[in-house]
């Protein structure tokens, strides 16, 4: 997807842009970059929002809550049609979001961002959503899960690319967007502002 204009990128300052506060130290020793790549993802399930676990009992729960939370609503619509609960029928879904920001130049030979941020940057914004299922998961399957150490950061206290992906039966969408990164659809995104092609 990016081949066309590889040899321009690799001479261009690329930058990932961070809160952290050894990578804002790093990115103040940087000379002024061609491009900055913000990106964060969340987990949701209806209206809660799960980003990173604070401690292993917080993955856990979160875990827990995405593994029964759509289960425990089709249940509830089920029980209000006067049917027993079909909890072996759900699909336990949730979505992931990641949001990404492309900050460029205006003086850039290479990118033109889609919208003025201010006199000497121009920004380009885009959000990719994937579906993910899980099986039914018991807390020992959980809790063992939890205890490799994994989940703790990552949004939804899980990591699809690694043993993470264990916990996980479908995903509807982009695969690399699940671990953090929509990757097809930041390359489409980056030539769509690329001057040179």
């Amino acid at each position: 997807m990016l081949e066309p204009i590889l040899q321009q990128l690799n001479s261009k300052r690329i930058v990932l842009a961070s809160s952290s506060p050894r990578r804002r130290q790093i990115l103040g020793n940087i000379p002024s970059p061609d491009l900055i790549i913000g990106a964060d993802t969340i987990v949701t399930n209806g209206k809660s929002i799960f980003e990173k676990p604070s401690s292993k009992d917080h993955a856990i729960e979160m875990i827990t809550r995405l593994n029964k939370m759509a289960c425990c609503d089709l249940d509830y619509f089920y029980l209000l049609l006067g049917y027993a609960a079909k909890n072996s029928f759900c699909g336990r879904s949730h979505k992931v979001l990641t949001s990404v920001v492309l900050v460029t130049p205006k003086s850039s030979d290479m990118f033109k961002g889609r919208i003025s941020l201010n006199a000497r940057l121009d920004i380009t914004q885009f959000e990719e959503e994937s579906e993910v299922s899980m099986p039914n998961l018991t807390e020992d399957i959980i809790k063992s899960y939890v205890n490799t150490g994994e989940s703790m950061d990552k949004a939804g206290g899980y990591g699809i690319q690694a043993v993470g992906g264990s916990l996980v039966s479908g995903i509807h969408g982009d695969y690399f967007n699940v671990m953090g990164f929509p990757l097809h659809r930041f390359c489409v995104e980056l030539r769509n502002i690329c001057i040179l092609r």
